[in-house]
């Protein structure tokens, strides 16, 4: 068996060895190319194109030692062609582009002794030609933040423009630069770098036209003349304040169930991201262990109500995508001397209504268990209907007002008045019934 992997790691080796010299048509598909360029470029400088043969699998296969095996075919038409060179299995053109545009340049490569072989590498690149100057402007500041284009106000700025001018091609130009620093100041100069302070926060948008003026022989060629050619260019740039402290404005000293408001002033620059917490102790806040919030202001109330008396201590930190600062507030809280009292009167009512609804209740119990019952007394005697009465309007009359003084006892005159007025109605219907 193991003889048997060893024969075919051998085989596997020669044809490694052996595949560079084979045709064209057995390495296709094995290579590919790498292209580099220094562009965009300006018309009428010129332009370096690099084409490197490599292998698809990272280098392990192994490219042939002898540079004249393969051969690279450009095209790169309309650009004109100044310069070629082969070596080390790649190749380097120069061109020239006289009118704007965006022009493609492919390249492939073939064995070199059969052009009409299968190609075993092809590529392209679009190149940028402009009529205008190309470069960057560039800004730095001895003070280094890991935020990309945020820099610190009242501190000098480094602005710089870089000519992209690989060719060398104004080397005898000379150059105007008009600065706009966003801030409503204008500046003339003939140098490329610059130093500016900005003396307030906010995002400032520099902007700078650069003119290029040389010499160049007309085409008769007796005579010369200037040239002229420009670009404008452009960077954004955020200014911040560095936090330097946090202003608290609050009581120190306030009682339980009190609403309280304390004012934090920054004195830095927004957006900020505000967190804190309330403490036994001034302690610095972990990461984590409060809510941040954003602040798009300088100034930021946070209102909290206390509950327990005690010793508190507002824990408060504070950041902006320059710097970071931490601030603490001690309060004092003591109990309420209205604590009591605004507790005794809901308890008192509570109780009041509670013992007025025990009270109606049981009222309501006993008059629902009482039962009234009237029987009236009649005579059916026959002495009744011999004494005839007089009139009941006379005899009413006559038994109430002169009945006590006529009648013997108080009890007879009661009983008279009882007998003259009628049964008192019930309040609710009787459940007792009596048959006569």
């Amino acid at each position: 068996m193991a003889l048997a992997v060893r024969a075919r790691l051998g085989r596997i080796l020669w044809l490694a060895c052996l595949l560079p010299l084979a045709p064209a048509r057995v390495a296709a598909g094995l290579y590919e190319l790498d292209l580099t360029t220094d562009g965009p470029a300006t018309t009428g400088t010129e332009v370096t194109i690099s084409a490197s043969l490599v292998a698809k699998d990272n280098g392990s296969l192994v490219l042939p030692t002898d540079t004249h095996v393969y051969r690279f075919h450009w095209i790169h038409t309309p650009l004109m062609l100044t310069s070629k060179v082969e070596k080390d299995l790649s190749s380097t053109i120069s061109v020239v582009g006289n009118v704007p545009g965006d022009f493609p340049v492919s390249v492939w490569v073939t064995a070199a002794n059969c052009w009409m072989c299968h190609q075993v590498a092809r590529s392209f690149v679009i190149l940028p030609i402009t009529k205008f100057l190309v470069g960057n402007i560039m800004v730095s500041q001895n003070t280094s933040l890991p935020w990309p284009s945020s820099y610190l106000t009242k501190t000098v700025l480094k602005i710089s423009f870089l000519l992209h001018d690989p060719s060398n091609f104004f080397k005898s130009a000379s150059f105007l630069y008009h600065w706009d620093f966003g801030d409503g100041t204008l500046l003339v100069t003939d140098n490329s770098v610059v130093y500016y302070n900005y003396s307030v926060i906010g995002t400032f948008m520099v902007k700078l036209k650069v003119v290029a003026e040389w010499e160049e022989a007309k085409p008769g060629g007796t005579s010369k003349g200037i040239v002229q050619k420009t670009g404008d260019f452009s960077a954004s740039l955020q200014l911040q304040e560095t936090l330097r402290g946090i202003q608290v404005l609050g009581p120190t000293l306030i009682q339980t169930f009190q609403k309280t408001t304390v004012t934090l002033n920054f004195l830095g620059s927004p957006p900020l991201t505000v967190c804190w917490r309330l403490k036994p102790e001034c302690l610095p806040l972990e990461e984590g262990e409060c809510h941040p919030v954003s602040v798009a202001s300088t100034a930021y109330n946070l209102t909290h109500t206390f509950r327990d008396p005690g010793d508190y201590c507002f824990s408060i930190r504070a950041e902006n995508v320059i710097s970071k600062t931490h601030q603490y507030h001690r309060v004092q809280v003591w109990p309420s001397r209205l604590q009591p009292a605004v507790f005794a009167f809901p308890c008192a009512t509570l109780i009041t209504v509670m013992l007025a609804f025990i009270m109606y209740m049981t009222l309501r119990n006993a008059t629902q268990q009482k039962d009234m019952v009237e029987v009236a007394d009649f005579d059916f005697s026959p002495m009744s209907d011999k004494n005839p009465e007089p009139p009941s309007g006379v005899r009413c009359c006559c038994q109430l007002c002169c009945g006590p003084f006529l009648l013997e006892s108080s009890s007879e005159y009661l009983e008279i008045v009882r007998e003259n007025h009628g049964l008192l109605p019930p309040l609710y219907k009787s459940v007792r019934t009596y048959t006569v």
